[in-house]
């Protein structure tokens, strides 16, 4: 029968610590008052739990809704059609449109204009608060591009929201804001934790920046662990870059092949 860690109480309602699931208290008086002797183990548990959801398989990647293939991880080899809101492998694109003039799926005039695009990508923004076009609105206001002005403040503020809307390239590129100081202060731990989330939906480009971040601090067996991660989704962009890096850590112990 469980009992309370604490005052060892039985038979009445024990909610579980949040961090480390490990033991349950009758009340939050119970929980500080065992706080010192539970606090060690605690964090050590938490930090077990965490690495298992971050090294954990991700969720299955998005598929081309014309194809039903899985997307290819680099842009260059999808596009997102402001008119219908899907995003469409480029396959698709070059061999249901050749001449390029309507949207593969819905059929839709292609935009002329970069103001007619706009307008699209604003709509889908305003009627359906489409998350990856708010990040691809962020997008531009980060580079300047389609017209519209650098500001990193105003490409901080919308990936924020794409973000808790669950877009992983929301999250992406909000890590990297902070970790360079793009609109907002350099905060190596919020663009740790953003990184993170973004990795833990599947985002590449995420996983191997963590990878980067955790060798420049000297923790290598992370970094590899992050990495050989990566070689699992990478093959569509820089296998040669990480293969490279594997042979080299391996014969000084890191990582571990299985994982390959």
């Amino acid at each position: 029968m469980e009992s309370c860690a604490a005052c060892g109480k039985s038979n009445i309602s024990l909610k579980s610590c949040k961090a480390c699931k490990l033991v349950k208290y009758c009340g939050v008086d119970c929980q500080v008052a065992h706080r010192p002797k539970h606090k060690k183990t605690c964090k050590e548990k938490a930090a077990e739990l965490f690495d298992a959801q971050l090294f954990a398989q991700p969720q299955a990647k998005e598929d081309c809704p014309i194809c039903m293939r899985m997307l290819p991880s680099e842009n260059n080899g999808r596009g997102y059609h402001s008119c219908c809101g899907k995003i469409i492998c480029n396959g698709c694109v070059f061999s249901l449109n050749q001449t390029q003039d309507r949207c593969p799926f819905c059929n839709a005039p292609t935009p002329t204009t970069t103001d007619e695009w706009n307008k699209r990508l604003f709509e889908r923004i305003d009627k359906y608060n489409d998350p990856y076009a708010i990040e691809t609105l962020g997008c531009c206001y980060e580079s300047g591009e389609d017209g519209f002005p650098v500001d990193h403040m105003k490409a901080v503020e919308l990936y924020k929201r794409a973000s808790e809307l669950g877009s992983a390239s929301g999250h992406y590129n909000l890590g990297n804001s902070y970790r360079l100081g793009r609109g907002v202060g350099i905060d190596r731990k919020k663009a740790t934790h953003h990184l993170q989330m973004a990795a833990m939906m599947g985002n590449v480009l995420a996983r191997n920046n963590l990878g980067s971040m955790e060798s420049a601090n000297g923790k290598y067996v992370c970094a590899m662990s992050h990495e050989t991660e990566t070689l699992h989704d990478c093959s569509q962009m820089w296998p040669r870059q990480v293969v490279g890096i594997c042979k080299a850590w391996f014969p000084r112990g890191y990582g571990n092949k299985r994982r390959l």
